[in-house]
């Protein structure tokens, strides 16, 4: 009898960081994005928590994402250089309805630069998440201002999200690993290019709804 052979599985191990103010959502996307579930009660982070997502990115890859949502309390800013150790990528969440927590995710971004980089020195891939989208409707304005946002501070691309109604969790996570995954082979300057995408679905796929957003590729 033949035995068949096995081809071993590759695992990914990425530290990605979940950062931005206070009560902007950020424990209810981890929650939601790990767990699947949504909690009104769900306390703020104090200090840093820490949970962890297991993907079957493909036949031979397993990625495992240690998620470390650190809290926006000004307090413990001073000890983020200890936090965002070795990270390989970050989520960047303000509140779609706070104009502030813009403000205050630019100031993040900068944090973060200045803090972690990637053993290539270039800055570690970040994604800027518009909480609470179900607390508003869609603003083409907004759209363009955060494209440009996204162009001066640098992050991979944006989404709407919302973690109540579940739109683009799953989806922002997919973008980051993909340039998580992009970092990690090592391409060239020239093969990652600056590109704009846009996230497609077709009506009643899922609970998810997509928006467009914008990458560029190092």
């Amino acid at each position: 009898m033949a035995v068949r052979s096995v081809t071993p599985c590759t695992e990914k191990l990425f530290k990605v960081l979940v950062i931005g103010d206070l009560s902007v959502g950020k424990s209810s996307i981890v929650l939601r994005y790990v767990n699947k579930r949504f909690d009104e009660r769900y306390k703020a982070s104090i200090g840093v928590d820490f949970a962890l997502k297991t993907i079957e990115w493909d036949a031979k890859t397993v990625v495992r994402l240690q998620l470390w949502d650190i809290t926006g309390q000004e307090r413990f800013k001073k000890m983020s250089r200890v936090f965002y150790k070795e990270a390989m990528g970050a989520v960047v969440v303000f509140d779609i309805t706070n104009s502030s927590t813009l403000e205050a995710a630019s100031e993040w971004k900068q944090d973060l630069d200045s803090k972690v980089c990637l053993d290539s020195g270039r800055p570690v891939p970040a994604v800027l998440l518009a909480n609470k989208c179900d607390m508003t409707g869609r603003d083409r304005d907004l759209v363009s201002s955060l494209d440009s946002f996204c162009k001066d501070n640098s992050f991979m691309g944006w989404f709407e999200t919302s973690a109540k109604d579940n739109i683009n969790i799953d989806e922002a996570g997919v973008f980051l690993v993909k340039q998580m995954m992009l970092c990690d082979t090592g391409l060239s300057n020239e093969e990652r290019r600056w590109d704009r995408i846009k996230v497609s679905q077709a009506p009643g796929e899922s609970q998810s709804q997509s928006l467009c957003c914008w990458r560029p590729r190092l």
